[in-house]
């Protein structure tokens, strides 16, 4: 049954999670072992607490904090409670999350305490702590309600609580805003769970901005559960699994696809804050994870690891990844040194809730590294040339999206909105594909990353799919730089394969020269120790861009 008939809103899934799975463990953190029974109970007491503090249906409240079993609580209780979650990437600068704050003008935000030696508190106050209007403050607001902000500059701005025992005398700790909950009624707490409907908004995702200005995705909560019912239904995730979750809570693949997917299958949330090969390996061996997804760099740091081989990592049963290059050694690996049995790779963006290709279990090694699967169900998927044409098979164009998961638009934003989504409902991706005779997409690179080497268009990640195949090579992206004679030619920045420093950049260019066409071939190859990378596995095109 599809999530959104089946449970109608995130917080009826919680309720029923709770009753459903019991005494089965839902999270697990350190010493921590939380059943789904308690886990229902901690987020209704985070909801109560939200009540007390003056949330209202519709309320903006934003999380930035690491993966923890806090956030999982802070951030259901909040939808809960009626309010719409946006989720803040902890690879944000204050001024960056003051931003965000202040364009969604958040009523309530929980932050995490000390992170990485970084304080988050001090990094907002430092953006945020002046009036609005002042040099180095988030835009002013249109709306102030009439209690004071603890944060001048952001005066929508009510509370702020520090997911930690110590916080600011302005400030209150996560101890201190689950007391004040005590005094609102359970029953109230459930008449405003249930006042959330299918079509409400549950929250408001940001884009990663690589390619413009990030904008804030709104999704409902029906979108949310249909598409990763489906989204677990494919992956064959199922009760009893462990879930290693190593993808930011900030972003779709981490929160939709971790947490809710978790919940709605009744399995075990590992929530891992940081990757390190080490702490993944570790948690597997020693939990018995058995899910695992993550981009193409999680897995090849896991079997480059020299260490690997004293770790049982047996128990691994279901890896999910996406990216336009995926090299196919990588997917013979998972399978064969690693032995799990579901590699599948998937296709998606936050405007479309997250999902819109995926293989299906059983699809050859061809298919996963080659292609990001089929349309989910429900779902069209076409390709079209600059003039709006359908094109047909092998052709590249425009990938568009028609579907149940198609964003209902971006906060606020109603310009940028009909741009992106036509008047007949189909979402312009900005992204390049293919699709072949059984449907399965190809996803060649961005429309902005295409660049044009004397009359014939190259696209970065095809020849990115091309170079992964040198042994040498274990990641790679390619930019367009401006040459005199051809007008634009292409740069290879490469991370090699450990133990492969032979390779050099005159020798990966002649092997590029005998296994693609010479307009594709990089001009220059640029070694790096790691790919610039945002929180979702994603190259920093432009980053890479401003280093030529």
């Amino acid at each position: 049954m599809c999530g959104d008939l089946e449970f109608g809103s995130i917080p009826r899934l919680v309720r029923t999670a709770a009753e459903r799975y019991g005494d089965r463990e839902a999270v697990v953190e350190g010493r921590a072992r939380i059943t789904y029974r308690q886990l229902g109970r901690r987020i209704e007491r985070a909801a109560a607490a939200c009540m007390a503090a003056g949330v209202q249906a519709g309320d903006r409240v934003a999380v930035w904090a690491p993966n923890s079993l806090d956030w999982i609580t802070a951030g259901l209780g909040a939808v809960t409670a009626g309010a719409v979650l946006v989720p803040v990437n902890t690879r944000l600068k204050g001024a960056e999350a003051a931003q965000v704050l202040a364009r969604t003008r958040a009523r309530l935000l929980f932050v995490t305490g000390p992170f990485l030696g970084t304080s988050y508190v001090a990094a907002l106050r430092g953006a945020a702590g002046k009036p609005a209007g002042a040099p180095g403050a988030a835009a002013p607001c249109a709306t102030v309600r009439a209690r004071t902000s603890p944060l001048p500059g952001l005066p929508e701005l009510r509370d702020v609580v520090v997911l930690a025992d110590a916080a600011p005398a302005d400030f209150r700790t996560w101890k201190e805003f689950l007391a004040a909950g005590r005094e609102v009624p359970a029953e109230a707490v459930r008449e405003r769970a249930d006042a959330v409907g299918p079509a409400a908004a549950c929250d408001i995702l940001f884009t990663s901005g690589t390619t413009g200005e990030p904008r804030g995705v709104v999704t409902t909560h029906a979108q949310t559960l249909r598409t990763f019912g489906v989204w677990g239904e494919l992956a064959g995730l199922r009760e009893g699994d462990r879930y290693l979750i190593v993808n930011p809570f900030s972003h779709t693949f981490g929160y939709k696809a971790g947490v809710i997917a978790s919940l709605m299958r009744g399995a075990t949330i590992h929530p891992q804050p940081v990757f390190t090969a080490e702490a993944v390996l570790a948690n597997v061996a020693a939990e018995r994870i058995t899910v695992l997804p993550g981009p193409p760099t999680l897995y090849q740091a896991v079997l480059d690891h020299p260490a690997r081989e004293a770790y049982d990592l047996s128990s691994l049963r279901v890896a999910v990844t996406g990216a336009a290059v995926v090299p196919r050694r990588l997917v013979d690996r998972l399978r064969g040194e690693l032995g799990i049995a579901t590699v599948l790779t998937a296709y998606g963006m936050s405007e479309a809730t997250g999902v819109i290709t995926m293989c299906r279990p059983g699809d050859s090694a061809e298919v996963v590294a080659g292609t990001s699967g089929r349309a989910i169900p429900g779902t069209e998927v076409k390709v079209t040339g600059a003039d709006g044409r359908a094109l047909g098979v092998g052709e590249p164009g425009e990938i568009l999206v028609r579907g149940y998961q198609v964003m209902s638009g971006y906060f606020e934003d109603a310009d940028a909105t009909a741009q992106a989504v036509d008047a007949d409902g189909w979402l312009h991706t900005g992204d390049v594909g293919v699709l072949d005779g059984d449907g399965n997409l190809r996803v060649t690179d961005r429309l902005k990353d295409m660049f044009v080497v004397g009359g014939f268009n190259a696209y970065p990640a095809e020849i990115e799919q091309l170079l992964a195949r040198h042994p040498g090579v274990a990641d790679v992206a390619v930019v367009g730089v401006p040459d005199d004679r051809l007008g634009e030619v292409g740069k290879a920045f490469a991370v090699r394969s450990g133990g492969a420093d032979a390779v050099t950049a005159e020798g990966l260019i002649a092997w590029a020269r005998r296994e693609m066409a010479n307009y594709k071939v990089p001009r220059e190859v640029e070694f790096v120790g790691t790919l610039p990378r945002n929180a979702s596995g994603k190259v920093l095109k432009g980053v890479l861009r401003q280093r030529r």
